[in-house]
């Protein structure tokens, strides 16, 4: 079993305590959407922040498995294993 590490953007890390990464072990490959619900079982405000009412993705949050935007893989069912690293950017607006 490894884990899989998920990096945060700063502007997240306020919403787990300041962490600047959550980790899940995985035992074979799950889906981003799993280790999202996973890494995010313990901070609802950070589910709600990467994901809307419906389940999707927000429009600002984009999700990289290996270098790769998961939109254009196969979305939150894009599988992940353990030993990867995924990382959360999240678009900030502003002028």
């Amino acid at each position: 079993m490894a884990d899989i590490t998920v990096v945060l953007p700063g502007v997240l890390q306020p919403l787990v305590g300041g962490q600047s990464y959550l980790t899940a072990s995985a035992d074979g490959a799950v889906t981003v959407g799993q280790l999202l619900d996973t890494v995010t079982g313990e901070y609802p405000v950070l589910a709600r922040r990467l994901r809307d009412e419906t389940g999707a993705l927000r429009r600002f949050v984009n999700i990289y498995v290996n270098g790769d935007e998961v939109r254009r893989l196969k979305g939150l069912d894009t599988e992940v294993a353990g030993g990867q690293e995924v990382l959360i950017i999240q678009s900030v607006a502003g002028g």
